[in-house]
């Protein structure tokens, strides 16, 4: 049985046999990865202290892990800090902003929180380049004499940047990648980024909580040589008398961490391995992206909110509805989640109303093709409501 629904499209309303197995396309916490199971995280380490030497090692094998995974060469280092990915960014914000003008690139409603944050609460003056959900600013027109700021992949916009050429080897600032939607799903060019930061519930669908913020030695060199002029919490602080502590980025935590969190994310890291490592995770995230497109490309009122392929995102992939506002997305979403086909996919509240579909490496391609059919009848429903 069919309905006509609008002009061009003739849609399936009756539902589909088969459901996606594992229905999580979520954008963050995201799916786990196939084959998880609470039992197998490592229970030795709980109830024991992080400062302990099993928590310790474990914290430091998370890390090497990390390492591994991405390539990261031996003069970045990475630390495990509060607050998520969140955390993560504005650590660095705080601990480095202010010795140098500063750029900031908002495209998405995370980007623009640096705008504010940057504004409003460290009182500085950026130069702030826009462009609306599902476009980049022109890239060619950043000034790398400043600080820059910038989303990597904008989970909430669909959009990203294209590569890593933009960014200038003779760069005088500081380049700071929100990069949470990005890393273990693209190649990221690590000579190129001074300051990256994510969080293990993306694509590694690991829990959140917990941030990861990345520096090379320009950074490290920045931290060691400028004291901003605020003071800084806490948990923001990343040197100790005028010197880097080296402790964060070797396991040694600046507050205490959920080692149930951090025994998820090795799991997680592991499973990575085991499908290949970081070409592996990228191979995944890119066959679910090429799956997500078909679909799209076979339905009229489905589309791209990123329409320029070079920038799309092949993880947090946004999608605009035909004639959809928000009522229609709540409703569409509510009928797939009610029938336990799909989770979480309306799109971020700032957001124009249309789809969010989570591609990431823990999803499997065959839940992503199995989700068509389910578009169709929720289109069909909602529209005959």
């Amino acid at each position: 049985m069919t309905d006509t629904i609008a002009a061009g499209a003739v849609i399936a309303s009756a539902k589909p046999d088969a459901k996606p197995a594992r229905p999580f396309f979520s954008s963050g916490p995201c799916a786990k990865p196939p084959g998880w199971d609470v039992t197998k995280i490592a229970a030795d380490v709980l109830g024991r202290s992080h400062r302990s030497k099993l928590g310790k090692a474990r914290l430091q094998y998370c890390i090497d892990l990390m390492r591994e995974m991405l390539a990261l060469p031996e003069t970045h280092r990475i630390g495990i800090v509060p607050g998520s990915d969140t955390g993560a960014f504005e650590m660095a914000m705080w601990t480095m902003l202010g010795a140098r003008g500063v750029t900031t690139l908002a495209w998405e409603s995370f980007g623009e929180g640096w705008v504010t944050d940057v504004v409003k609460q460290l009182k500085l003056e950026p130069n702030v380049l826009r462009a609306d959900y599902g476009q980049i600013p022109d890239l060619d027109t950043v000034d790398w004499s400043d600080d820059v700021l910038f989303t990597w992949n904008g989970t909430t916009s669909g959009a990203r940047v294209p590569d890593g050429e933009w960014i200038a080897a003779d760069r005088e600032g500081l380049c700071f990648a929100d990069a949470t939607s990005a890393v273990f799903a693209y190649d990221l060019p690590w000579d190129k980024i001074d300051v990256a930061t994510f969080s293990w519930q993306k694509v590694l669908g690991g829990e959140g909580g917990h941030g990861v913020l990345i520096l090379g030695p320009r950074a490290v060199e920045r931290l060691e040589s400028y004291t901003p002029a605020w003071p800084l919490p806490k948990v923001f602080r990343l040197t100790k008398g005028g010197k880097l502590s080296e402790g964060i980025f070797k396991g040694e935590t600046i507050n205490t961490p959920s080692m149930l969190a951090v025994e998820d994310a090795i799991f997680a890291l592991e499973w990575g391995k085991s499908v290949g490592g970081l070409h592996g995770l990228i191979k995944r995230s890119d066959a679910n992206a090429a799956a997500l497109d078909k679909i799209v490309a076979a339905r009229s009122w489905l589309g791209h909110l990123a329409v320029d392929r070079g920038i799309r995102s092949k993880t947090s992939v946004c999608l605009t509805v035909e004639g959809a506002d928000a009522g229609f997305i709540k409703k569409f979403a509510g009928l797939l989640e009610a029938e336990g086909a799909a989770y979480d996919i309306a799109g971020y509240r700032d957001a124009p109303p249309g789809l969010r579909i989570w591609c990431g490496a823990t999803v499997d391609t065959a839940d992503i093709e199995a989700l068509g059919p389910w578009l169709d009848w929720a289109w069909a429903q909602a529209n005959a409501a």
